[in-house]
């Protein structure tokens, strides 16, 4: 795995290669927890239909495991390790959404650079918090999450309206434990850094990157 990982990661830096992507099949908030998986719920949002066309994940989530994803911008590649075994269902989605081709050739609307909070948001992609999967699920918290440097953790607009919006910590976050975490980076920290230190239209703690920062595609495995 590690190996196929840095082979992977080579080929983006040198090549901009982007491998091939699996589609998958259609996610959702555990309402029963075998050792096995746990069933989701994926609730249709028709006020707020598709911004690509995308089916809800299939309701059993796996419960364990960590799959990584990949995520090639204009920047550089960002690695992620995923778990299950935290967020069953946030992670389901999250790996649908990739193997659907959600995220390609999408923009990361939001940065953030302040004292309190440095967040790169991305999946909302049509502007800032607009343009999601056309459905919601429940959040997946126990109420003592903290948000270190490299976590990767669902976006939302309240309690239990995740969808395809997600956030990667650059440098802190001191929030309160409403977003469920997905995973940590484990490469392309570096990528992030650059993100940040390229700045936030007109100088500001929070907007839209200066550069615009783009995912040209994902992958997970």
């Amino acid at each position: 795995m590690r190996r196929f990982l840095a082979v992977v990661v080579v080929l983006v830096a040198t090549l901009g290669f982007a491998p091939a992507v699996a589609a998958a099949s259609p996610a959702a908030a555990p309402s029963s927890a075998p050792a096995s998986g746990v069933r989701c719920e994926f609730i249709p949002t028709p006020d707020k239909p598709a911004a690509k066309p995308v089916r809800p994940p299939s309701p059993k989530a796996p419960a364990r495991g960590t799959p990584t994803a990949v995520f090639a911008t204009n920047y550089g590649v960002v690695v992620m390790e995923l778990d299950r075994a935290n967020a069953p269902c946030a992670v389901h989605n999250f790996t649908h959404l990739i193997r659907n081709l959600f995220y390609n050739h999408t923009r990361c609307w939001r940065l953030t650079d302040s004292a309190r909070l440095g967040v790169l948001q991305c999946g909302d992609i049509v502007s800032v918090e607009v343009g999601g999967p056309g459905y919601r699920f429940a959040d997946e918290l126990t109420g003592a999450e903290t948000y270190p440097r490299g976590t990767v953790a669902m976006g939302n607009q309240g309690p239990d309206t995740n969808g395809s919006q997600f956030f990667v910590v650059h440098s802190r976050a001191e929030i309160s434990p409403a977003y469920t975490v997905l995973g940590r980076v484990t490469h392309g920290m570096s990528t992030m850094d650059r993100i940040v230190a390229a700045g936030i239209e007109d100088g500001a703690e929070d907007g839209e990157p200066a550069h615009p920062v783009r995912i040209h595609w994902a992958l997970t495995f």
